[in-house]
Order: structure tokens, then sequence, then C-alpha cells
């Protein structure tokens, strides 16, 4: 994927009621296997020998038509290559390429066996620039057997600066993988309802197979849609998940399934968990953070971090490997920008399990210090406690504090309809506090809080609302007035359905 990518930390704000120690966040779950494409230790694979893969990123991965395992990488370059991140254009660059592993035993890496190549020696770009638009390159973001056809979701770049794409399509191969046909009909334009399926996900399940989908870029919500199974290919009996429930043809009415920063997203029924799992890129959090959920509709957990940049700089792009549908312990294929290569990374889901929060890290402690308040959003004057010993329990908290005007923390997500929830949260405040809010808000204006006042100690509060949109914030924070200084802390806030 030939675009700048990476974690930049900013400053965070203090309280400053006492000397702040930095914590350090916990260390993260996942753990590198071996690299799978490019080059860099551990490369078991020798894809520059064997394939004039010197570089490459992605790696989305299905059970292809012919029970073998499907690695699609993005962007990929050979003799040339520029030694870190994409480029340069001259360095043999190919958009996409494609490999195949019979491998198994995921202990010591994934094994390729063979690549598509157009000579010996030589892995082949499959998916062309369309000459009918404006394009710089052609991305796969997921794929999927329908039979013995193998159709991969893929979407054609307009720019990286900014992330823009012309449409997204499906491609599909009936010869195990050597040629590809970019089926003109089934494709999502990049405006109205489409632009929520610039990038996507296949997850199949009893019958059908599902297409998450989020807009192009890493900052939107995912949306979800269905088809029978043979018939991926047919745009026209798409159905899609809607404020009443699966609509077809409803595009244009689809609502999100979960919110916050997604980036590239995979997903997958697991039937040792009994649960869907869902690997994504949040970018306010640096972070690859791993969701769960009871049916593909949701409700999905607000996710936990289990690799962070600070680990492994500049990464994205997490694809879980088909067979981690069954088991505990889950293979996935992770980019990182610098040098640029792909590397499968382990992760046990008994030891890494979200807790069913529907909020993202609600209890402020999936960030480093120096790092800011993501994937929470600061209003005013207001930050991240780390390690002050303020917080009501582990080491963080959030805060606002002035003199004057509205001050908050605040988180957007996606809810269903019709839904009864309730939302939790600890809260303490200054003697000056006099107009605190606790709550749920959408565009159209309050849905329901709670009002406080000065809170000597944490206490609970707590408010029950239906949701009227697919979408909500939820809102802590205080107004201060006359000059006053005025102060309020946060934590071990919570969303559950009801």
């Amino acid at each position: 994927m030939n675009r700048r990518v990476g974690a930049v930390l900013v400053t965070g704000l203090a309280l400053g009621l006492v000397s702040v120690v930095p914590a350090a966040a916990a260390p993260a779950l996942a753990e590198p296997v071996a690299l799978v494409a490019g080059q860099g230790a551990n490369d078991i694979n020798r894809t520059r020998e064997r394939f004039a893969v010197h570089a490459t990123d992605l790696g989305i991965m299905w059970r292809d038509g012919r029970g073998r395992t499907a690695i699609m990488f993005g962007d990929t370059y050979g003799a040339g290559w520029g030694g870190h991140g994409a480029g340069p254009e001259t360095a043999d660059w190919r958009f996409n390429v494609l490999a195949h592993s019979t491998d198994t035993n995921l202990a010591d890496g994934l094994g390729i066996d063979s690549m598509i190549t157009d000579r010996p020696g030589h892995a082949a770009e499959l998916l062309h620039r369309d000459p009918a638009v404006s394009e710089i390159t052609v991305i796969p973001t997921a794929g999927v057997a329908a039979g013995n056809r193998d159709v991969v979701h893929y979407m054609s770049i307009k720019s990286w600066g900014p992330w823009t794409t012309n449409y997204a399509g499906l491609a599909y191969s009936d010869d195990g993988g050597r040629s590809w046909v970019k089926d003109p009909a089934p494709r999502w334009s990049n405006s109205g309802g489409g632009a929520r399926f610039q990038l996507g996900a296949f997850a199949k399940d009893g019958g059908y197979t599902y297409l998450f989908g989020t807009p192009n870029g890493r900052f939107g919500a995912a949306h979800l849609a269905r088809v029978p199974e043979h018939r991926v290919l047919e745009l026209g009996v798409y159905e899609y998940w809607t404020a009443d429930g699966w609509q077809l043809g409803g595009l244009d009415r689809a609502i999100p399934v979960f919110g916050g920063q997604i980036g590239e997203l995979s997903v997958q029924y697991n039937t040792v968990l009994r649960r869907w799992v869902a690997l994504t890129l949040d970018e306010s959090r640096a972070a690859i953070v791993l969701r769960t959920a009871p049916a593909p509709t949701g409700p999905w957990t607000g996710g936990r971090v289990v690799v962070r940049g600070t680990e492994h700089p500049a990464l994205y792009g997490a694809f879980l490997h088909p067979d981690s549908a069954r088991s505990n312990e889950i293979h996935f294929v992770m980019s990182q920008w610098g040098p640029y290569h792909s590397k499968l990374m382990r992760l046990r889901l008994d030891q890494s399990l979200p807790e069913s929060n529907l909020l993202s890290d609600g209890g402020f402690e999936d960030r480093p210090a120096g790092a800011g308040a993501g994937p929470w959003t600061i209003t005013g004057k207001g930050g991240i406690d780390y390690g002050s010993g303020l917080a009501h329990t582990g080491a963080n908290n959030a805060w606002v504090r002035e003199t004057s005007g509205w001050h908050a923390v605040t988180q957007r997500l996606a809810v269903r309809p019709g839904q009864r929830y309730r939302l939790t949260g600890w809260a303490r405040s200054s003697a000056t506090t006099t107009d605190g809010y606790f709550g749920v808000r959408r565009d159209a204006g309050v849905l329901a809080e709670r009002k406080f006042g000065h809170l000597g100690d944490y206490t609970r509060l707590s408010v029950d609302f239906v949701a009227d949109r697919a979408e909500i914030e939820v809102f802590a924070g205080a107004w201060a007035l006359d000059g006053k200084d005025t102060w309020a802390q946060f934590d071990d806030l919570t969303l559950d359905p009801l």
C-alpha cells in the first residue's frame, strides 16, 4: 500500500493536582513469529531470491477454491527498492502479487509454496490499472472463495494525499489465481452509500458471504452487507444492514455496526469462542485492536489493543489466517511501513478477549504517556492523567480543568436504533463544580444526561437511554463558570446493551 503511514504521538495535558509520573502502557499481547514476505531478519520464505519480492505490504488471506491459503499482497517492489517504505516506482513496481500456501503448522511461520509468476523467479502483477479512470494503483482488501472461483475485493486508488478512491470493485479468477477479471458490474462508487464499502473484509457463515466495508482512509465506521455465497458477483442481490434490519438494495440506508477510527479490517467467525472476531488498525491508539461480537451485526466490543505501534512502529493491516477460525490461538499477517514488509503474528484469544464494554478504552489505559487521548476526543481543556494516583481503578483517568467554558471528554460510536443501553462511569469533581454533565447526545441534541455538582470522591453515574440514531456521542464534562477554577476527573466508563 503505497502511502505514508505510522503513529504520530502528540503531547497530552496533565491535571496538575500532583506531579505526574508517566506510566508505561501494559505490553501488547500478540507476538511476532516470522516474516512472510519482504526482506529482513527471519525471512523464512526468501521472497527476494525466489520471486523478486524485495518489499511488499498487506497479505489478505482466504481459503481458495482449491483448498489452499491464498495470500494477496499490495504494492510490491523488486530490484532498486529504496530500503524503507514504498518505492521508488522504477523499482520493478507491481500493484499486487499473489502467493499460495499449504502450511498448517504456523508455529515457526507461514511458509509460501508458490507465487503466481509471469516469468521464472518473478511474481506477476494480477490486477492492473483501469484505463477508464485516473488511477495510481490497485489495492486488494479482502478475498473469498465462491465454489471453485476466487473473488477479491479491491480499491481503485485515485490519490494517496488525501487518500481517495475512484471506486471499490470485485475481481475473480477461475484458474486458481493465474488470471483475473475485474468485473465492471459489482462496483461501489466512492460517492453516496457506496463510499461506505471502499475497503472490505469478507467472512462466510450460514450460507452467506458477509462484506464489512469502510470508507477510504482509516477514520470511518464499519458497515455491513451480505449475499448468498455463490452470488458474490451479483451486486443486485446484496442486502445491507439498516436501522430496519436487512434490506435488499439498501446501500444508501446502511448503518454502522461499529465505529471509531477503523483502518484495514479483517473479520471471521471463531468456532471455539462462538463469537465473531475482528482485527482493525486504530490510528487514534496507534495500534491493532481486537473486537468481538455475538453476531456480525453486533453489538461489537470497543476493542482491546493487541499490538502497539510503540513496539512495532508504523504498523497497519492485520489480516486473519483462515485456520484461526477454528482455534483459540489466532495468527494474522501484519504490515510495517519501515522497512516495508509483512510478518506473521500470533495471539492467544483466552489471554486477550476484550470486555463486553462497547466503548473503546473506557478505563483510559490503552495509550502510553504523551500519546494523546485517542480514541477519546477532548473538547476544551483536558486530557489523561498517567500513573498519577488519581484513577478510580488502574493507572490512568481522564480530566478536565479550566476557569470558563465547557470542557469534556467525548467518544463517538455505533449503536442499534431502538436498542436500550446503559452508560455508567465514575466521576469526582471540585467544590466549585455546579454544572457537570454525563450522558449521550447525537446530532439532533442531547439524548440522555445526568447532571452533577461537587463530588468529593469517585461516585458512580448512570444513564439509561433508547438509541434513536445509528451513531451517538458519549460525553463527560463540566462547565466552568464565573472564573472559578473548576475540574472533574472520570474513569471506568462503560456502555452496555440492556
